[in-house]
């Protein structure tokens, strides 16, 4: 603010002193103008040798002669000297026009007086015509401007720096109710909201975005509390069980069957290491790029070789008639399969079938965007899963109460897990009924390759 006013100051002092120096140059021009102007119209009369006398000239201020080249006067305006020449005659250039400053006692008027030359008369008879003017009248007219500039300019300023405060203060009001009320919720480190400004305004929009802000922050807090919560459950449960086994092989000394105590603990080591790899993909997902070495996939390969890693399981895979090539990580497609085939197998009562087909004229229902798509289905004849629950089953750490969610040895992130790894593919994955059976359809639709683009990754059997 203080900044301004100074600033502002400067310029109106700067103004002021422009102004003086305009009104100066154009009060200076005039008197100069009017003066070579009544000179030029004696000279005419000289020159055509009808000089009245005394020489007419209106104003009491202007004082007019014609003298020769021995300086005598041959005529004067009525209040002019007809003695004594207003300019020296040594000091007259008789063959050009002249100004010049002449004490205001020899010619008798107000100071500073302002003395215009012009040639005049003939070759035979020169003759030079003087014209006084008074600047009194310029000087006055200044005076008086720079009195009223140097009583206004202290008024005007205050008054601007006045109305400056107050304007800018009103603007400044709600910057200062928001900065307070970011005070308030770092000082309480909990949850709430800026003020909204009335004024649709920038800072309302300024508001609005900032609460917008905060939502998502506390939404991730809260993701985050509760992921750590659950995370530390589950890490918890094979600990509890890994402590509990040497315990009682401890109590039990030489009884105990270290062969099954053995293999004991390292299912739950096992366990223990699938959740953490789980765990640490997960945080990858969230932060990290899309992976590189994204290019085509051929799905028909792809579904054969997640196939081929369960020999003992029914999987039947239904292969396209001819390739099917979509756009995504390989490693990250085959994980997805080998989850949802995992869950699959676990629950079914009878096969597993994969298959995959175009479908050009689907959109994926989240993240949707133009282009062709195919369609990746993993049906089974379990017990399925409710249609309530079909969106709740792809939250993290989310378990059902019936049989097909509760995981041998997992911690319900294998289709969090799923949904993340389509999602960075571009595609979208929904849950439904098997269309013969009783069972669960799981659907991928995944972005297919464009046209004439070559295979950028070759699924090879491991």
């Amino acid at each position: 603010m203080a900044i301004g006013v100074v600033g502002l100051t400067i310029g109106l002092a700067l103004g002021g002193v422009v102004l003086l120096g305009a009104l100066g140059f154009v009060l200076q021009r005039t008197v100069d103008t009017e003066a070579f102007r009544t000179a030029d119209a004696v000279a005419l009369l000289a020159a055509e040798d009808v000089l009245p006398d005394p020489l007419p000239v209106a104003g009491g201020q202007v004082r007019v002669q014609v003298v020769d080249e021995q300086g005598r006067i041959r005529a004067a305006s009525i209040d002019a000297d007809r003695l004594v020449p207003m300019v020296r005659p040594e000091r007259l250039h008789r063959d050009r026009r002249q100004q010049l400053d002449v004490p205001a006692e020899r010619v008798g008027l107000a100071g500073p007086v302002l003395v215009v030359t012009v040639p005049a008369g003939t070759a035979d008879d020169p003759l030079t015509v003087l014209v006084a003017r008074s600047m009194a009248d310029v000087r006055q007219s200044t005076h008086v401007v720079r009195v009223i500039l140097l009583v206004a300019f202290p008024l005007l300023v205050a008054v601007l720096a006045g109305v400056a405060w107050r304007v800018v203060g009103a603007t400044l009001r709600p910057v200062e109710a928001l900065r307070r009320g970011a005070e308030e919720i770092t000082g309480r480190a909990g949850t709430g909201r800026l003020p909204v400004p009335a004024s649709a305004d920038e800072i309302h929009r300024l508001a609005v975005t900032l609460n917008g802000m905060l939502d998502r922050l506390e939404s991730g807090r809260a993701r985050q509390r509760a992921f750590v919560s659950d995370a530390a459950h589950e890490l918890r449960s094979p600990l509890t069980n890994i402590r509990t086994e040497l315990e009682v092989a401890q109590r039990l000394a030489d009884r105990t069957d270290w062969t099954a105590v053995t293999a004991n603990l390292l299912a739950d080591t096992d366990r223990l290491s699938r959740l953490v790899d789980d765990l640490l993909l997960l945080a990858r997902l969230d932060e990290a790029p899309p992976a590189r070495g994204t290019g085509a996939v051929e799905l028909g390969g792809l579904l054969t070789e997640v196939a081929a890693r369960y020999p003992a399981s029914p999987v039947r895979v239904t292969t396209p008639p001819g390739p099917l090539w979509t756009t995504g990580n390989a490693d990250e497609l085959r994980r997805v399969l080998a989850n949802l085939v995992d869950n699959a197998v676990r629950h079914a009562s009878g096969e597993v079938v994969l298959a995959a087909e175009a479908a050009p004229a689907a959109r994926p229902t989240v993240g949707s965007g133009a282009g062709a798509y195919h369609l990746v289905t993993v049906t089974d004849d379990g017990p399925g899963i409710p249609t309530a629950d079909r969106e709740r089953v792809f939250d993290r750490f989310t378990r059902l109460d019936d049989g097909r969610a509760r995981d041998d040895g997992g911690a319900g992130l294998g289709l969090a897990i799923v949904r993340e790894l389509v999602r960075r593919a571009g595609g979208s994955i929904t849950l439904t009924d098997a269309p013969e059976q009783h069972g669960l359809r799981v659907c991928l639709l995944l972005p297919a390759a464009p046209a004439g683009e070559s295979p950028g990754h070759l699924v090879d059997a491991p």
